[in-house]
């Protein structure tokens, strides 16, 4: 998925022009050394704190934009259940959604390196530029599915079994910008796919309507901010050769087919209340999320990208913490 300037979820693609390297100090310095000027020393090494380490590993999974789709997981937590999920259950399904985000961001990031290295958007991310060692990424990714595997396993049975699918979709969607501009569609799924595991970790059949519209809600409203944050690229996914909606069908195209994929978004939400007959609170939610969506898109136009950014971060966090703080107060009054 597309992210804001540095700060972007997993399908950014470009090509280097080498092999991703650690950068000498001259990359750093802004400038050439003027005569008479004294040359900057490096740091020296070890000199990186251990908050530095720390920071550069949170940016390159970027906790922050957790905020889009873990209050949707919590939502198919809510809705679910008869009553209010347990703090336990409520504790395994974060511990299994933040495995396989931290997993999914990471080995976007190694897969993606030598391609993130040429788009000067990307150009800076931290294992394009060595800060990270793509080995030492890959343990972490690892380690990160077999989190969300344990955690898995302390929920019903059917979180286990379906966990080989997350694995494959999560490590999948990093390669479909090479090869289909349906790529915003994957991103989407696999974001959706949060909201029904929230759903069956508290028993929630699939057999019925209602999960299914808590994830088509997710998936086309992740997929259509997806499109609007590709419409930056534009020009870099052709001239790499990369498939992309704004790159194969133009921006205004581009910006069309999202509006319409967040109709889809409301009008999913609007399905699942009447499927469950839900209540004022959750009603009052979907309104704020229609007139969030439709103030996303007055942000942006096929001539005017400027607002992106907080078209992207922004509105679509409040629209996922809005939606699920309405789920939420339609239980505890019902």
């Amino acid at each position: 998925m597309n992210t804001p300037q540095n700060q972007s979820l997993p399908g950014t693609l470009g090509h280097p022009a080498q092999p991703y390297a650690q950068p000498d100090a001259s990359a750093h310095q802004g400038s050439q050394q003027q005569p008479g000027q004294q040359a900057a020393s490096p740091p020296a090494p070890g000199a990186q704190t251990t908050f530095g380490v720390w920071r550069e590993w949170a940016e390159m999974i970027k906790i922050e934009h957790t905020v889009f789709a873990l209050p949707f997981a919590l939502s198919g937590l809510v809705l679910g259940s008869r009553d209010l999920p347990s703090a336990a259950v409520v504790l395994w399904t974060i511990l299994a959604f933040t495995g396989a985000r931290a997993a999914a961001m990471t080995l976007n990031r190694v897969i993606d390196a030598r391609i993130d290295a040429r788009n000067p958007r990307t150009s800076t991310r931290a294992i394009a530029q060595g800060r990270i060692h793509a080995s030492k990424a890959l343990i972490f990714a690892a380690f990160s599915f077999a989190l969300m595997i344990f955690a898995a396993s302390h929920l019903p049975p059917i979180c286990l079994w379906l966990s080989p699918i997350a694995v494959f979709w999560l490590s999948f969607y990093s390669y479909t910008k090479r090869f289909t501009w349906l790529c915003h569609l994957v991103l989407g799924i696999a974001l959706g796919g949060a909201a029904l595991g929230g759903w069956i970790a508290v028993g929630g059949q699939l057999g019925e309507p209602a999960p299914w519209l808590l994830a088509g809600a997710v998936s086309t409203w992740v997929s259509g901010f997806d499109i609007i944050y590709a419409c930056q690229d534009t020009e870099f996914d052709r001239s790499e050769k990369l498939f992309s909606l704004p790159a194969a069908f133009g921006l205004k195209s581009a910006l069309a087919i999202s509006s319409a994929l967040h109709v889809l978004t409301v009008a999913s939400l609007v399905a699942l209340g009447a499927a469950l007959a839900l209540g004022i609170p959750y009603w009052g939610g979907v309104l704020l999320v229609a007139v969030m969506l439709g103030w996303e898109h007055s942000l942006v136009t096929p001539t005017d990208l400027s607002k992106v950014n907080p078209a992207f971060f922004n509105v679509n966090g409040c629209i996922s913490i809005a939606a699920f703080l309405a789920i939420l107060a339609d239980k505890l009054v019902a």
